[in-house]
């Protein structure tokens, strides 16, 4: 009988040990797995923006600034109004230049006649803009409906930026024919050309 109560605590004893192993391995397994999967999440965090990615997230700098301005321009000195409205300008300015340089002429080789039509509208948009920002950098914090155009400004460049988001970048994520990291490349290089040139780095 003792013998017979030894026997079945060793073989207790083995299934307890070979339980601990295996809840060990499954460990180390998901343990593993887990890392891989993290390793995964960071390359593609490394990776660089597409050409969408890019230009949204030009479009919601640029908000946050003419939602700055609208906030503080009754408490700022002239000369830090005039300041971010010079950083406003500039970032319009050269966001507009690589969309008409590289963004756009990329959307016209796309066989979609709305497309086009979204691209006239699109550029006819810039134009006004354009004319405000010029506006704006010939004029003085201090001068008469300053703070409106800065408003108005904003106003477009929002209605602006919600379209093109909503329809033109629909239709370029669905195009075979576009390249989007390629462009988002070629975008992203030109736009740290051009800042650097106006001192915006």
């Amino acid at each position: 009988m003792a013998t017979a109560r030894k026997n079945t605590t060793r073989k207790a004893s083995g299934t307890s040990t070979g339980a601990r192993k295996t809840a060990a391995k499954k460990r180390a397994s998901g343990s593993g797995s887990s890392s891989r999967a993290a390793a995964k999440k960071t390359t593609r965090r490394g990776q660089r923006p597409d050409a969408l990615t890019l230009l949204k997230r030009d479009h919601d700098d640029v908000k946050k600034l003419f939602n700055r301005y609208e906030r503080q321009k009754d408490d700022m000195s002239s000369g830090d109004k005039g300041e971010m409205v010079r950083v406003i300008c500039g970032n319009l300015s050269v966001h507009a230049q690589i969309e008409e340089e590289i963004f756009y002429p990329a959307l016209r080789n796309v066989a979609d006649e709305d497309l086009d039509e979204m691209l006239d509208e699109a550029e006819v948009e810039h134009t006004g803009a354009k004319q405000l920002i010029a506006e704006l950098q010939g004029a003085q914090p201090g001068d008469r409906l300053y703070d409106a155009k800065v408003t108005v400004l904003g106003e477009q460049v929002k209605h602006h930026a919600g379209e093109e988001e909503e329809q033109i970048f629909r239709k370029a994520r669905r195009a075979k024919e576009l390249n989007l990291e390629v462009l988002g490349e070629q975008l992203e290089a030109r736009s740290t050309e051009l800042k650097g040139e106006l001192g915006l780095q």
